[in-house]
């Protein structure tokens, strides 16, 4: 797109800064109105699981229930408890929205359709999702009340326990696909065994369990059933956001489901293809990536609402086992099992044995090289990685 402005006479800053806000914005308004809907379907299909209608009033089906919400919030009074800290209980909900949209920039959507193909994208959307704790804290300190102050207590625990197994998660897939970066990710899933043709790190049985833990991770990350204690409403009448009305009570809403949407994209990316077709069969590929993205978020979204419907609420006290005692040291033995494997099948197999060149390094870091007899088979590098004496820093 900046090409395209810059071609009709714009100067390259502005060109690269006005295609940079219209790819925000394609991204951030169909993300608010997937919302809306969202919700709709998260209510419909609770409604499913108890024999219920759901929404089914407002607008064909009930499908403008979510806007009639809204609107109801919007001319809703902002109350501000008298002895809550005023200007942090109205910057919490702030920053919960703003992290919420903010990770989406490096997620992508089909071949070269990102806002920001960075080569760290994994590392800023944990760096990105990790600060929407803070809103959730600002949330129960600021409002001076016994309530939400537990449920921001329980928050930050919480975050801390699960984010620690997720990194470890995400790091076998990082050494599998050899990059940070979400495409290449994707694209490391293309027909990963020559004779099945399917996409995606769910059918290698290395990293089938991992998708099933950070798919668990994923619930207890965005407060979902059955880790929601940071709004027990048994305990805690309604946790952080107890104190909240109008739309600062809305933005919560607003990021929480931002939240959960993305963590469906970050499950079909991660471990089911993301934008590819499930078989490594041509025609599927005429079916643009988006759509095969959009399909699997779906599927993940209707798992999310169907774990709420159906599995009771955890104890704190389970809450806190499974992610220290069973995803934490399970996840790090899977890093030493995976990198083992990969040490074994691939380190080695980059070039043939004629290409390989032995070095061995002398002196400072910075000083030549002089040949060595191997060692090992896998000794050495490939000789197109070797720098010429003239290229070397």
């Amino acid at each position: 797109m900046t090409a395209f402005f810059t071609s009709h006479g714009m100067d390259y800053g502005w060109a690269w800064f006005l295609s940079t806000i219209i790819g925000i914005l394609v991204i951030a308004l169909p993300l608010m109105l997937a919302v809306a809907m969202i919700i709709y379907a998260d209510r419909k299909i609770w409604a499913a699981m108890a024999l219920r209608r759901g929404p089914n009033v407002v607008g064909p089906f009930g499908l403008l229930q979510s806007f009639a919400d809204g609107l109801k919030v919007f001319l809703q009074e902002t109350i501000v408890p008298t002895a809550a800290n005023k200007g942090l209980f109205l910057l919490a909900p702030i920053i919960t929205f703003t992290v919420a949209l903010i990770v989406w920039a490096v997620v992508p959507f089909g071949v070269g359709v990102v806002l920001a193909d960075i080569n760290v994208g994994l590392l800023y959307v944990l760096a990105a999702s990790s600060l929407g704790v803070y809103g959730i804290i600002l949330a129960g300190w600021s409002s001076n009340s016994k309530y939400p102050f537990f449920s921001a207590i329980r928050a930050a625990a919480q975050m801390v326990s699960y984010e620690v197994a997720i990194g470890f998660i995400l790091i076998s897939v990082v050494l599998w696909s050899g990059s940070f970066n979400l495409s290449d990710i994707v694209n490391a899933q293309r027909a990963i065994y020559p004779w099945l043709p399917v996409n995606g790190f769910i059918f290698n049985p290395l990293l089938f369990p991992m998708a099933i833990m950070f798919f668990i991770s994923s619930l207890a990350e965005t407060q979902r059933a059955p880790f929601d204690l940071t709004e027990a409403e048994s305990e805690l009448v309604a946790g952080y956001q107890t104190e909240y009305s109008s739309m600062s009570f809305a933005l919560f809403w607003l990021g929480e489901y931002a939240n959960v949407i993305l963590m469906c994209a970050l499950n079909a990316i991660l471990f089911w293809g993301g934008y590819l077709p499930p078989f490594d069969w041509a025609p599927l590929y005429w079916v643009p990536g988006i759509i095969w993205l959009f399909a699997k978020m779906l599927f993940f979204f209707f798992l999310f609402s169907w774990v709420k419907a159906t599995v009771p609420r955890y104890r704190y006290d389970q809450l806190m086992r499974l992610g220290w005692k069973v995803f934490l040291p399970v996840s790090l033995f899977w890093v030493f099992l995976v990198s083992g494997f990969l040490m074994l099948t691939r380190v080695g197999t980059e070039c043939d044995a004629s290409e390989r060149v032995y070095l061995k390094q002398y002196g400072t870091a910075s000083a030549l090289y002089q040949a060595q007899r191997p060692v090992y088979p896998t000794d050495g590098v490939c000789r197109d990685k070797v720098l010429s004496p003239e290229k070397r820093p």
